[in-house]
């Protein structure tokens, strides 16, 4: 694996973490914001051809 497609994996799964916290702790702006920023790096890693492997949708506690 490459630099480059590891770090896009890496940004991928720490968004992820990011908006699970945030609807977590009920942060609807934080949320958004985690949500288009994970939106944007997968679209990335669909352009470079990086698969993803599909994950849970985070759930509001």
């Amino acid at each position: 694996m490459d630099a480059f497609t590891a770090g896009i994996l890496q940004r991928i799964r720490n968004a992820e973490q990011d908006l699970h916290r945030a609807l977590e702790s009920g942060d609807d702006f934080l949320a958004e914001v985690e949500q288009s920023e994970l939106d944007d790096l997968r679209r990335l890693a669909a352009e470079h051809g990086i698969e993803l492997m599909p994950s849970a949708p985070p759930t509001a506690a």
